[in-house]
């Protein structure tokens, strides 16, 4: 994937179910982080938005198990925001086991903003982040 952003992580053993695998929920934590990360790095303060009236939130949450992770790994999740139609956008997300670079979960995750009325709309501070 052609990333605009990487963020790096460890899995900690407390993210691994019975089968010695990390859950598949704990992934959705992970794709999670790295919004929020990407967000700061990019300039847009997601706790500041939300005191200003304007919440970020996910409508919709496309992700496709491809490997698993392990206690221990070390993995990147690679990321790229891009416009859906005129009030969403996605967050095209890859998460990349790093000692293998083995593709373990590809995330398209749908994100929409509301304002302080509960309305639809598309705010600057994310309509900007479509040209870096």
């Amino acid at each position: 994937m052609n990333h605009a952003f990487r963020l790096d992580f460890k899995v900690r053993d407390y993210e691994c179910d019975l089968q010695g695998i990390v859950n598949n929920a704990v992934y959705q934590n992970y794709l999670e982080h790295a919004r929020h990360e990407f967000l700061l790095e990019k300039g847009v303060d997601f706790a500041a938005l939300s005191r200003a009236g304007t919440n970020l939130v996910v409508v919709r949450a496309e992700l496709d198990y491809k490997a698993s992770l392990t206690s221990g790994d070390h993995f990147w999740i690679d990321l790229r925001l891009v416009p859906n139609g005129r009030l969403r956008f996605d967050f095209m997300q890859d998460i990349v086991r790093a000692h293998d670079e083995a593709l373990c979960v590809r995330a398209k995750i749908t994100g929409a903003a509301i304002n302080a009325r509960g309305r639809p709309f598309l705010p600057d501070e994310v309509t900007h982040l479509f040209s870096n």
